[in-house]
Parts: C-alpha cells; structure tokens; sequence
C-alpha cells in the first residue's frame, strides 16, 4: 500500500494475504485518493492522486504512466470506468468532473450544468452507464447522457457535503449518499427525492459507502470517529460491527465481489479485514 493512500480498490486483489508490496514505480503527486481496475483486464488500472493528476499501469502496477492530456486540474479525488465501454473514465477533480473516450490518453471537463466542481466522489449505473451521479460539497448531481449535461438532485438531502455513493446494483434508482455530518442518505428514485437513513447510526461523519452485490439490502457505511456500520435492511437501521477494528476513523472500504462477506477498511492505522461481514476484524496492513 502506498503511503498516503487513503483509498482502497474496488476489490482487494492487490492486497494479498496479509503482505504488501510497494508499486510505486512511476508514481508521483503525493496522496492516492482512488484506484479503480479495468473491469476485463486486471493487468490495467487507473490511480488519482492529490498533486499529480490520473496514473494507468498495463502491467498491474508494476509501472506508472501520468495520463493527463486536458487535465489542468490534478487534484482528482475520484475515478468511475464504464463497464460495458472501459475506456470511458470519468474523474471527480477539484475542478469539477473530467471525462475520457480512449483510455486516459487525453481529458476533457465535462461540467454543464454542475454548479459545485469539488468532486468527492462518482457512481455509474452499471446497467445504464451514461447515468452518473457526482457527489460534491454542494449535493448530488446527475446526468444522463454521459456527462453533456448535470443536474443537482438534492430535494431531501438535508446536508450536501456529499462523501460517498453506492447505487443498488439490482434496483439501481436506489442510491445512498455518505455525508459529513448529516449521515445516510438514500433514494429509491434516482435522486428525485432523498431521505435520511441514520436509526442506529451514531456517527453522521459517513465518508464511505458499499454495498454487498449479492444481498444489495446489506450495506457498510465507514465513519470518520466511529467506525464501520452495517445495515441488512437497506439502511433502515444500522449497527456498528467494530471488533477488533483499533482505528475506528475508516477512509474507505471494499468489499470481495467474489466473497462479499470479506470486507476491507482503510484508515490511518493500516488495512483491516473482515471475513464475516463485519463481526471480527483484523489487522492486515
């Protein structure tokens, strides 16, 4: 793991059974803030950093390429591949959202329409991947058409420094926002209406939210001060599932597509793992 990183895959392949290897060659720009892995080809991944733009490795990070034609903003905080057209990417910057047709080779900013451009986080609808949602210090925005044009969906969202999206991978109107301060909240209309879902939740400080793929009602949040919570009623209650978690200020989380009651939890302490959804963590980095 990179030091300074504060994010985690969005699965953990790279992190192998308790040892870490450095994969930095090529790496510059100070804190990683997202990595995301080609959803074919593993050997391919993208990594955005504070300082130094968006990085692509071919050899599964072996080696590091800046790829940042267009990009006049470094400060990317997040990273979104279209599953079905991989070589679409779009990147939450500190100047809004930027989007790429050829594999990072060049950018363009893609900001109609969106009235915050501090992009926290991105969320794609796998089944219909030209819907995006950006989470922003000003709220939810949407677009429908691949980015040509947003629009804030934020009736509800009580507060908008938004941290974290998931979309429900099965019912994909329905979306949770992670917030700083404000908790949970979720959509059941693709952002129409938003809703406050925190019964149980005792830190409203949600930078991070995952759901499990194949049970979407079982949903992680990862607070800043209170640990991780898990709901397995789509968040109309949660519990803190924290054993064995010593640093309760999680970063990030993700879960194992392939066993999803494995779940990781960055945090400045290191990496903690969690194979039965939640009940016990260990320490692994």
């Amino acid at each position: 793991m990179t030091a300074g990183c504060i994010s985690l895959c969005a699965f953990p392949a790279l992190a192998g059974n308790n040892v870490w290897t450095p994969l930095n060659n090529g790496l510059y720009g100070g804190v990683i803030t997202t990595i995301v892995i080609h959803p074919t080809n593993p050997n391919i991944l993208y990594t955005g950093t504070l300082g130094g733009g968006v990085f692509k490795s071919t050899d599964g990070g072996a080696n590091w390429t800046a790829f940042n034609t267009g990009m006049t903003n470094a400060g990317v905080q997040s990273l979104a591949i279209n599953p079905s057209s991989p070589d679409t990417i779009y990147a939450g910057a500190n100047g809004g959202v930027l989007k790429t047709t050829d594999g990072g080779a060049t950018w363009m900013f893609v900001n109609t329409g969106l009235t915050n451009y501090y992009v926290h986080n991105l969320a794609i609808e796998p089944s219909a991947p030209n819907t995006i949602y950006a989470g922003t210090f000003g709220g939810v925005f949407k677009t429908i058409d691949g980015g040509v044009n947003w629009t804030a969906v934020n009736t509800g969202l009580t507060n908008t420094d938004v941290r974290s999206l998931a979309i429900n991978p099965s019912s994909p109107t329905n979306v949770y926002a992670g917030t700083m301060g404000g908790g949970v909240f979720k959509t059941t209309d693709g952002g129409t209406n938003w809703t406050a879902v925190n019964n149980g939740l005792t830190s409203t400080n949600v930078v991070s939210v995952v759901i499990n793929p194949s049970s979407p009602t079982t949903i992680y949040a990862g607070t800043w001060g209170g640990g991780v919570f898990r709901s397995t009623d789509g968040g109309t209650s949660w519990t803190a599932v924290n054993t064995g978690l010593t640093n309760t200020s999680v970063q990030s989380l993700a879960i194992n597509p392939s066993s999803p009651n494995t779940v990781y939890a960055g945090t400045y302490s290191g990496v903690f793992r969690t194979t039965d959804g939640g009940a016990n963590w260990t320490a692994v980095g």
